[in-house]
Parts: C-alpha cells; sequence; structure tokens
C-alpha cells in the first residue's frame, strides 16, 4: 500500500537518492545543479495538476490550488525540518475545506486556514509535534480512507458531466441518476485520463523491448501524461466540455475578512474547524516527514516542521490558497528523483509561481473531467489495502471501519471522534479482559491458569471456574504476573481459605517465576529452585517463561522447550496462527540470512508469525546465475515466490559478526586441492564478495571495521544486494519502485543492527546504544 497522499509506508527501508552535498559553496552548488534542479522539476510536473485538482474538488478558485503549491514549496520547503519533503494543498482537508466553503464561503476557508497556520506555529513553539503521532494508526489511516472515498464518489460525479452535492450521502443517492445519463464528452476524457494513470506506471511490465522502452517513458509523471492526454484528445475531437477556469491574477481573491454577524454567530463552529484544519494538517505532514526520514537514513527536525507547516498555512490563507501540508505523492518523488537537499522543494515552488503567472493560457484548455479523473485515483489510493490488512492483524478493524463510516457519514471531524471513541472503548476492554482455564488432571488434581490483568471485571469469570472444583481437590493455580487489583486478591484469597478449611490444597504461582509462590498477604516469595533454567519467549521480547531444565541430553532439552511452546505460548498465539492458516501468508518482507544459530531473525526484528519470509543458508548467499556451476535454483526460486506471487515491497539481506563462511571464504576453502565438498562448493557463490572486498570494500559510518572478517562480511551483504538485481523480476519491480532492497548487518558482541544508507554506501547504526536499567531484572 503505498499511500500515495498524506503517509508513505512507515517501514525501515531505505531508498535510492542523493547524498548530503559536501561542505562548502561549490558542494551546494553542484548538488543543486546535479540533484536538485531535475528533481524538483519533476515534482513541478506532478504538483501543478494535483494542486489544480485539489482546488477543483474543494470548490475552491482554482488559482488557491497553484497559491497553496507555491507557498508549500516556498515557505515550507525553505523553512522545513525534514530535508526532502515537499508540501503543497492538503488532499486529507479536501472534505473539510469543502464544507466550510460550501456553508461560509471563501473568505471564511482563508481565515480558517490562517488561524490553524498560527496555532501550528505556537504548537511547533511548544515541541509537541511528537505527541500528535500518538494518535492511534487505524484512526488517521480511517479518517484517510473516509476522506478518499468522499472525494472518489464527488469526482466520478464530474466526469459523469455532473456537478458533486454538498455530503457523500448527497452523492451516492443522485449518482444512479448520473450513470443513467453521463454527458458522453465528459466520460470519455475521463475514461481517457483514468486508463492512463493507470496503465502508464506499468508500461515497464511489458516484456521484451517494450518494457525497456516503457520503463524509460514510465520516468514522466502518470499525472502529467494523463491531463496532456486528455486535453490533446478534447481539442483535437473539438468536444465542448467543461474546462479549467482560472481568472487573471489582477481578480485573485486573496484574504478578505467575513462578516462580523458570521463570526459571531458560528464562532463554536469555526473553532472546530480550525481545530479540525490544525490536526489533520499537522497528522499529515508529521507522518510524511516520518516516512521520508526512513526513506533517506536522515534524522529531521518535527518540531521545526510543524512551525514551517504552520507558516505556510499563515502566508496560504493571507494570500487566498488552500490549506498547506506535506504529503508523500510530491516528497517520494522527490526523493526518488535523487533531491539532495531542501531547494528542490524551494524551486518546485519557484516552477509553480512561473507556471500559475506565465502558462494560464495552457492551463485553461484542461478539460475539468481529466483534473476530477486524477483526483478521484488519489482518493481510491488512499483506501489502502496494506493498511487495512496492518490493522486487521493487530486487531484494531473496528476502529478503522468506524472512522471511515464516520468520516464518509458525519464528517471529518465527528468521524474522527467516532474512531478515537472506539479505539479507547476497545483499549478499555482489552485492558479489562482475562483468561481463565480450568484443567483436569489425571490424577483428581485441577490447574486454575489466569492471563491478563485481573481486575474486579475479570472477578465474575475467576468466581465461575473457581466454583467447578470439587471440595478437597488439590489446586494449583497460576497466574501469568500481569496486574492483579484489590477486588481479584480478596476473590482469590476468599476461595482459597474456604477450599482449604474443606480439605482441600492450594499452591498459588506467578508464571513469571515458576517457583515463586504468591503468600496469603498478597506478597510473591521467591521459592526454591530445583535447577538450571532455560528462558525462552515469543518475540517480542515480552511475557518470558522460564522452563526447568533438568536434562544434558540435546534432545531432551529441545522437548522441553516444545513442552513449554504448548505450555505457555501456544495459547497465547493459536488464535493468530489459525487466522494465518485460514487466510494465507502476506508477509511485507522477504528476509535472507545465514544459517548461525545465534541470527535470531524474530528477535531482531521484533517479528511474528507471516511478518517475514525467511530464506537462510551458509553466509547469507544470493547466487548469481552468471556465475556457472555456482547457481542454486533454492534460493532463485524463493526469491521469484517472494516477489511475484507474496508480492513483497521488500528484501533485506542480513549478515552478522562473526560469519564462518566468511572465514572460509579468506581462508581459500573453495582454491583447496582434492575434489571440493559440499560446503566449498556453496561458498563458490561468495567469491564476488571477495572480488568486491579488493576492489570496493563496505565499511560503516562513525567507526572503521573491527577487521577483515567484519569487513568481508558487510561487503558480502552489498555484493548479495547486486546479484539480486540479476534477477528479472526483481530488477522489473525495483524499477517500477514496488520493491526496495535493503542490505542489514548485525553485530553480537554489541547487540547492533547496521542498515545499509544507499546514499552513502556505508553501514550505519539503526538506533543508539541502549544500555538496561542498573537494577532491571530481564527474567522478572
Amino acid at each position: 500500500m503505498t499511500l500515495d497522499v498524506s503517509s508513505a509506508p512507515i517501514a525501515s527501508d531505505t531508498t535510492d537518492h542523493a547524498p548530503p552535498p559536501p561542505g562548502g559553496a561549490p558542494g551546494r552548488v553542484r548538488a543543486l545543479l546535479a540533484h536538485d534542479l531535475p528533481a524538483s522539476l519533476a515534482v513541478f510536473l506532478i504538483a501543478v495538476p494535483f494542486s489544480l485538482g485539489i482546488a477543483l474538488a474543494t470548490g475552491a478558485p482554482l488559482t488557491a490550488g497553484l497559491v497553496a503549491a507555491a507557498t508549500g514549496g516556498l515557505v515550507a520547503g525553505f523553512l522545513g525540518g525534514t530535508h526532502l519533503q515537499v508540501s503543497g494543498p492538503s488532499a486529507a482537508l479536501t472534505v473539510v475545506t469543502a464544507g466550510v466553503i460550501a456553508q461560509y464561503g471563501w473568505p471564511t476557508a482563508c481565515l480558517v486556514t490562517l488561524v490553524a497556520g498560527l496555532l501550528q506555529l505556537l504548537l511547533g513553539s511548544l515541541r509537541v509535534a511528537r505527541a500528535a503521532l500518538a494518535v492511534s494508526p487505524a484512526v488517521v489511516h480511517g479518517m484517510l480512507a473516509g476522506v478518499g472515498i468522499t472525494i472518489a464518489i464527488a469526482q466520478l460525479h464530474v466526469i459523469l458531466g455532473g456537478t458533486p452535492h454538498s455530503s457523500a450521502l448527497a452523492d451516492l443517492r443522485s449518482l444512479p441518476g448520473e450513470l443513467a445519463g453521463p454527458h458522453p464528452p465528459a466520460l470519455l476524457v475521463g475514461l481517457v485520463a483514468l486508463a492512463v494513470l493507470y496503465g502508464w506506471p506499468r508500461l515497464g511490465r511489458l516484456p521484451g523491448t517494450a518494457g525497456r522502452v516503457g520503463a524509460r517513458l514510465g520516468r514522466l509523471p502518470a499525472a502529467l501524461v494523463a491531463v496532456a492526454a486528455a486535453t490533446a484528445l478534447s481539442l483535437l475531437a473539438e468536444l465542448r466540455l467543461a474546462r479549467v477556469e482560472l481568472p487573471v491574477w489582477e481578480h485573485h481573491r486573496f484574504l478578505s475578512l467575513p462578516s462580523p454577524a458570521l463570526l459571531s454567530d458560528h464562532w463554536a463552529a469555526l473553532l472546530g474547524l480550525v481545530l479540525t484544519v490544525t490536526a489533520v494538517a499537522g497528522v499529515e505532514s508529521l507522518l510524511s516527514s516520518v516516512a521520508v526520514d526512513r526513506m533517506t537514513r536522515r534524522s529531521g527536525d518535527l518540531d521545526r516542521e510543524l512551525r514551517a507547516q504552520g507558516a505556510s498555512n499563515l502566508v496560504s490563507g493571507l494570500l487566498g490558497g488552500l490549506p498547506v501540508a506535506g504529503g508523500a505523492v510530491r516528497s517520494t518523488a522527490n526523493v526518488q528523483a535523487g533531491a539532495a537537499t531542501r531547494m528542490s522543494a524551494v524551486l518546485h515552488g519557484c516552477w509553480v509561481l512561473v507556471a500559475a503567472l506565465a502558462l494560464t493560457a495552457g492551463l485553461r484548455r484542461i478539460p475539468l473531467a481529466a483534473l476530477a479523473a486524477l483526483v478521484l485515483v488519489v482518493g481510491v489510493q488512499m483506501v489502502s489495502f496494506a493498511h487495512i490488512r496492518r490493522v486487521h492483524r493487530h486487531r484494531e478493524f473496528p476502529v478503522y471501519l468506524a472512522t471511515v463510516l464516520g468520516v464518509v457519514l458525519l464528517g471529518v471531524p465527528l468521524g474522527v471522534v467516532l474512531g478515537g471513541s472506539v479505539a479507547v472503548l476497545l483499549a478499555l476492554y482489552r485492558l479489562t479482559r482475562a483468561h481463565v482455564d480450568l484443567l483436569a488432571g489425571a490424577d483428581g488434581s485441577y490447574t486454575v491458569r489466569t492471563h491478563g490483568p485481573l481486575t474486579f471485571a475479570a472477578v465474575p469469570k475467576l468466581s465461575r471456574a473457581l466454583g467447578r472444583i470439587p471440595a478437597g481437590a488439590r489446586v494449583t493455580v497460576r497466574h501469568d504476573g500481569s496486574f492483579l487489583d484489590h477486588a481479584a486478591f480478596e476473590a482469590l484469597h476468599a476461595w482459597r481459605t474456604g477450599h482449604q478449611d474443606s480439605g482441600g490444597q492450594v499452591a498459588m504461582l506467578t508464571e513469571r517465576r515458576p517457583n515463586d509462590v504468591l503468600d496469603p498477604d498478597g506478597t510473591v516469595r521467591a521459592g526454591s529452585s530445583p535447577g538450571p533454567h532455560r528462558c525462552r519467549a515469543w518475540t517480542p521480547w515480552v511475557g518470558h517463561h522460564c522452563i526447568e531444565q533438568n536434562e544434558d541430553d540435546p534432545h531432551v532439552r529441545l522437548l522441553d522447550g516444545v513442552r513449554g511452546f504448548q505450555q505457555h505460548t501456544a495459547p497465547l498465539v493459536r488464535q493468530e496462527l489459525a487466522r494465518l492458516a485460514r487466510d494465507g501468508q502476506t508477509p511485507s518482507q522477504l528476509f535472507v540470512a545465514c544459517a548461525d544459530s545465534r541470527m535470531v531473525t524474530s528477535m531482531i526484528t521484533s517479528s511474528g508469525p507471516g511478518d517475514l519470509f525467511t530464506v537462510r543458508n551458509v553466509g547469507n548467499l544470493v547466487p548469481a546465475p552468471y556465475e556457472p556451476g555456482a547457481a542454486d535454483d533454492s534460493v532463485a526460486a524463493a526469491v521469484q515466490y517472494a516477489v511475484e506471487v507474496l508480492e513483497v515491497a521488500s528484501i533485506t539481506v542480513c549478515g552478522h559478526s562473526g560469519c564462518g563462511a566468511m572465514k572460509a571464504l579468506l581462508d581459500g576453502v573453495t582454491e583447496a586441492a582434492g575434489p571440493p565438498t559440499a560446503l566449498a562448493r556453496w561458498l563458490r557463490n561468495g567469491r564476488s564478495s571477495l572480488d568486491r572486498l579488493r576492489r570496493a570494500p563496505a565499511g560503516f559510518e562513525g567507526r572503521p571495521a573491527a577487521d577483515v572478517v567484519e569487513q568481508l562480511c558487510v561487503t558480502n551483504v552489498v555484493q548479495q544486494l547486486d546479484q539480486l538485481m540479476a534477477n528479472p523480476a526483481v530488477e522489473r519491480r525495483v524499477a517500477d519502485g514496488s520493491l526496495r532492497l535493503v542490505g542489514m548487518y548485525f553485530d553480537f558482541a554489541t547487540a547492533q543492527a547496521y542498515v545499509l544508507d544507499a546514499g552513502t554506501g556505508r553501514f550505519a547504526p539503526v538506533h543508539a546504544r541502549v544500555e538496561p536499567e542498573p537494577e532491571q531484572d530481564l527474567a522478572a
């Protein structure tokens, strides 16, 4: 999914972009000419039709879209805290702005934008930008999807030759009539634009020479080609249909204050709209900033970015422009076009300003149906199936659905409130939800297992389970060690006293430390330990369970581990595994790692079932098809399945410190005399990494490699990424932007992960080293 309007997928992937420019004026000038200038032109070609389309969808003067685009580029680009973010008219605020214009008029909409900008400046000065990201992702993506659906329904009317109404419900009610009697010229132009928008990026997938030519043509923005093709068709066929109406700039409507009566009568509603514009534009910009930072591996200043967005909205409101926000359509295009500094965004604003002043005659020839088709596609892309899968995986779909329906039926403010309310209720339900299991043993004993916080809400369920135990039975109560409130403890204590009075035996244990005993006064007493224990966990590393290890036999230890899984972990993951068994796997990542036993891929990626499609072999090698006698179809088959069937979004090759395969390569195992062993034949696939080590060794940001083995380990990762590109399916998807390749390295001694910066070609820490608390007990 990628959401093409407000937030790109937030992942740890990197993408190709120009490295930061070297210091000094000559380096900055070279970066400007070599990287920022062409990138600004690429973004400009997307921004102009997009800005006109957003203005059309809101019902604002079309010049307002160009004012917002120029302001976002010049003001936010110059002042912003995210290096390569590009700002412009906000698609997420289309519905809100359209409502303000329809109900209160255009001057009021400009005033709302201006005051929202002032409020964003204040919030940025208070350094609360990070707090804005605490909003539930299900609410944010549900809001964007609801806005997208509303936009798409409204623009469908324009493509059919009609006029959208003030609400999605009204648009839906009148849609059958529009479908029964469309305006043929508008429908033809709209369908042509839609066909180009969806077909143009896929030209590179054609076979043979057509695919190579299509890949080169595909570098032109689909939005520009679609609008140009639709406009050319309408002019050549002399079609009579509505076109862009750009007033002369002398008649452009700058900010003018609404009547005092309107302000005094509707101040509460207008204040709510100001808060809505502030929140939506701020969250949209900050989410996009985080996504851009992750793509470029640079660290931005979110508070500065929020202040820059506030300044942009202040200026846009003064000049009669739409609300401004950072968005992923323009920002992603900027990164992929090779921008190096924020000057690319500033230059894009300059080009928009030049086009608005000098190209008005050409812009007035664009059919409204072509712009409507562009905005319709943007609206459809805001409904991201990847986001839907993600919120469903995290059991947040009710929040997402409530927000979508609320935004479509009630509007953005009430829809967000509805979604947030459902999120709070769902969180409260989960916080108070406890599982109580009663298990009967063959010897007449009983075990009561509790999972989750035992609060007053769980007392009835707990009491029912305890009430089914016959008098005089031997009972073990195992609590998972999470929260136990006073009401639940009193219920347990009262039952325990009564059961013991009837001749029964009760042992109350906590599962975080299986030998600890819960005393009658509520304290946990450390029990005696009969022998060594091994702590195991299902990633992420929470809810550790310790398993008694009584045997030295590896086979017995393995079975002990399996029993521990069945006893402690299986009940927790059974529902999720059942869902995966029913729905099938949809991993977003292919993870190529070494077979080394120390490399626990799920641990270092904090992933669980269904997250990673994993290939492991000696040396994390991806055999290249051009190495005679060394190719291996098992790895190629896994890559092909991941790329073509599972359609993963990224492939990560992860090396590690102290790799035995790399040591063997340096020791010349592939050149040993006599018949080659299976290991030697396999390691022939790593000889290209040895060659690269001699030619262009990889390294680290901020530190040298520990030794030649470590240098070969990271060089091997870079080489395997290159060999992945020899796979035609990988090459094709990387070219069209739907697949990213990521290099990673894990140092066991420091538990530190590094990721390859595509701009510098060096490995940088994913996160600064974090030390444990001095008194922290990891087994607790």
